[in-house]
Formats: C-alpha cells, structure tokens, sequence
C-alpha cells in the first residue's frame, strides 16, 4: 500500500517547482477550464472531482454518494477524476493548473490551497455561496471549521475526508498483564514497559521522511499538544525547542529505552499489532478498516480514544478539504456548490462514515448512524474529538518543517541524541523553511 494512500494522513510537500507553475498560471490569468471540466449543454452542467478515494470501501462509497445526487439533480452530471493517493493528486492538481485544464473542484489541504489562493487559482467560498457564513457551517464541529479559513481570514474550503487520531491494541494482552486501558501518556509509557519482552515491543510507528510526514510525526505533534504546546504559533512559526515539545520527544526516547517503541515503516504498528508482536498501534480513524483487515480474526481489535496528558485531551485533525478553481463557469461553480453542500448534508455524512470509517463533520449525523455506532461504539468519542482537534497552520512551509520534525525522532530513537539537541537542530531547519516561504 502507498505511503500516500488516502484514509492514512501522509502529506507530500509542495514542491518549488509545483508552487512556480502555479504561479505562472496566475501571471497569465485563469483562462476557461478544458474539457475535463465540462460545460452547460442542453441545460446540463457538467463538473469534475479531482479526488483520492480509490481504495477499498471509500471508491464505492464516493461513488454512491455522486450517483444519489446526481438522480436528485438530474441537470448536472458529476465527473470524479480519481488519483492514487495524495501525492499524485497534489501533483496533477498543480499541472492541471498549468495546463489551464483544472478540474471545477479538488480535494486539497490548507497548506496547497494557501498556495493556490496566493496565486489566485480558486476561489473564495463567498463567491460562489454568496456569503461568507453558509448555513451549514455553523453545524461542523469546531475543529473542522476553524480549518476551512486561510490566513486572511476568508472562507476558502469546504470538509470533506475527516478523521482523528486513535488508539488500537490488543485487548487480550493487556487482560493478560492485568491492565485496563492506560488514561494517560504516563501510563501509557508504563504500561508499555510491562507489555514488552523479548518477542514483543508495545507499539512500533513511522514517523514518514522529511519529504512526507507520517503518523509517528503526528503522535509527537500530538503529545506536545497534550503537554500544553503547540507545534507552531497561529502565524505557522515553528516552535519545536519549547519544553513541552522536548518533554514529548523525552517520552519517546523513554520508551526507546525501555523496549518499548521501535520506528519502522510502511505502518509497522499496524502490522506489529496484528502479528502479536505489539500491543498498541496509534493512527488515524480512517485506517480502522485496515487495521481489522490485518488482524482478522486473530482477535478482536480494540479501539479507544488516545490518553491525556497535563494540558488534556489532545488530537491532529487529518485529511483534506473541498476547494474550487477559479476558472469553473459560473453555471459550474453553482453545480458543484450544491454537490458540496449534498456531501456535507447529515444523511449523506452518516452514508460516507458507516461506508469508510471517516468521521461525520457535523453531530447532526449520529442519528442516522445507530446501527453502524453499535458496532462501533468508539465512534461518537472520535468524533466529539473533532471538537477540540488541532489543524496545521495554513503555510506552504508547515509540511517540509514537520519533515524536521521525522529528522529529530529518528535522531532521538534510533541513534541516542538527546532530545533538546535534535530539536534545537530541527528548529533552524523549519525556520529556514519558513524563511524560503
């Protein structure tokens, strides 16, 4: 499975030459959409989705949800152009752009359309909506709505594939040591220790490469968070020496020390935890699917919200939102508004979460998911998490300085650098990412 798969949050970084072509593309205006883009003919709009869902359950589903919106408005005809995973789709957005052939809309994180919206390619939600507040909007959960605005304030994105960060193990090791399921970091590092031997290390995790920042990056994010910190200030500077950060990269190392953390790759965790070779694997809701696949029947798969730390409850916000290029025909730009808002109506976000094991953007969706919570009765916490979940500022530099971030945890656990210094070194390289823009 590709590092870039969608359902795991794996962001590539936007590369120079990427945001140039981008750029280019504004300086010579934002001509007519090509033929991927369709038009009006014979009273029929037609529209393109550049999207990632083309795995598993999520093609299917994606495909349903367009089929049912499609029979509600039988004028417009929705095209989904389907990528392999992000990375592919960050680069065929960025040439379509330069081809002057962008799809109407695109699945995109903020820190892409930050870029695109510097270099006028899509529009601000407003234009199309016709205000800066739709009426949905006030019924997302906050930490999906805080992520929908750019710098300057304006309302550019619309959610679509949601997910937090949970907590899956192995409830029969646990039994089996005599522990319940740890409430805090603390006692998480403890009770990993005790979990650990010779032919079992607790939890294993890929912090990704500096090019693409994987779940152990967004565990140590996670545990700064949780100690009261934050990666990086509301303005995207990084603030990776703070105590908490090293307090977070010390627990790691701890943990190193104590054989009970390895890093490895391609979702060790996952295949840690299903080989009862690790108790614990930490990632996104959205990888549900994968990780019951992976142990099968070999035992049932638990599933728990992560632990606290000082400051809290604390989680990483994962996956992509909705934005519009700006060379959609005003015919186009009302056709895909009304697919976007069918997307994030309640019935249909119940449909798409039962179907993918993404979360629902708005609690209006629960009663319509009785069925699939029963059988997953770890949903509605994942999902109150969407409340308080914490997103990366919007800055085309956040995703090369978190790729700092997997240079100091591999530093850290594989080589012994104590963990101030490998965060002192990973600061100067995120602020001069920050300084190249």
């Amino acid at each position: 499975m590709s590092l870039f798969a969608p359902g795991r949050r794996t962001k590539p970084v936007l590369l120079a030459t990427a945001t140039a072509l981008v750029a280019s593309f504004a300086l010579a205006g934002c001509g007519s959409s090509g033929s991927s883009n369709g038009g009006s003919a014979n009273g029929t709009t037609t529209i393109s989705f550049m999207e990632t869902m083309a795995a598993s359950t999520q093609k299917s589903v994606m495909q349903k949800l367009t089929s049912d919106f499609e029979k509600a408005n039988p004028k417009i005809k929705v095209q989904l152009i389907v990528q392999p995973d992000y990375g592919t789709l960050q680069a065929k957005e960025t040439a379509a752009v330069s081809a002057h052939n962008a799809p109407t809309i695109a699945q995109m994180y903020p820190d892409w359309a930050a870029t695109f919206a510097k270099s006028q390619v899509i529009l601000p939600v407003s234009t199309y909506a016709g205000t800066s507040s739709p009426s949905q909007l006030g019924d997302f959960y906050a930490g999906v709505r805080n992520e929908l605005s750019l710098p300057d304030g304006k309302l550019w994105l619309w959610p679509f594939n949601k997910s937090v960060e949970v907590m899956y193990d192995n409830p029969a090791m646990l039994k089996a040591k005599g522990l319940s399921y740890p409430k805090t970091w603390d006692e998480f590092a403890t009770d990993a220790k005790k979990l650990s031997n010779g032919n079992v290390v607790a939890i294993s995790t890929d912090p990704g490469t500096p090019a693409a920042p994987a779940g152990g990056t967004i565990w140590l994010e996670t545990l700064d968070y949780a100690n009261g910190g934050t990666p990086f200030a509301k303005d995207g500077t990084p603030q990776f020496t703070s105590p908490q950060m090293v307090k977070a990269l010390t627990l790691l190392a701890q943990m190193k020390k104590d054989g009970s953390l390895t890093l490895g790759t391609n979702y060790p965790g996952e295949t840690s935890l299903a080989a009862a070779k690790g108790a614990f694997d930490i990632g996104s809701s959205a990888g549900y699917y994968y990780e019951n696949q992976a142990v099968g029947k070999k035992f049932t798969l638990g599933t728990n919200d992560l632990p606290t730390g000082p400051a809290g409850q604390a989680n990483v916000l994962q996956g992509t939102d909705i934005g519009m290029f700006a060379s959609a025909s005003k015919a186009q730009q009302a056709a895909a508004w009304k697919y976007m808002q069918f997307l994030t109506q309640p019935a249909n976000q119940a449909t798409w979460a039962a179907g993918t094991g993404y979360l629902p953007v708005t609690a209006k969706a629960l009663p319509s998911m009785k069925a699939y919570v029963a059988q997953n009765p770890w949903v509605p916490t994942s999902m109150a998490a969407l409340q308080n979940a914490k997103a990366d500022p919007p800055y085309s530099w956040v995703t090369p300085a978190e790729g700092a971030l997997v240079v100091a945890i591999q530093a850290v656990v594989d080589k012994g650098t104590s963990p101030a210094a490998a965060l002192a070194a990973a600061q100067k390289t995120a602020l001069a990412a920050k300084a190249q823009g």
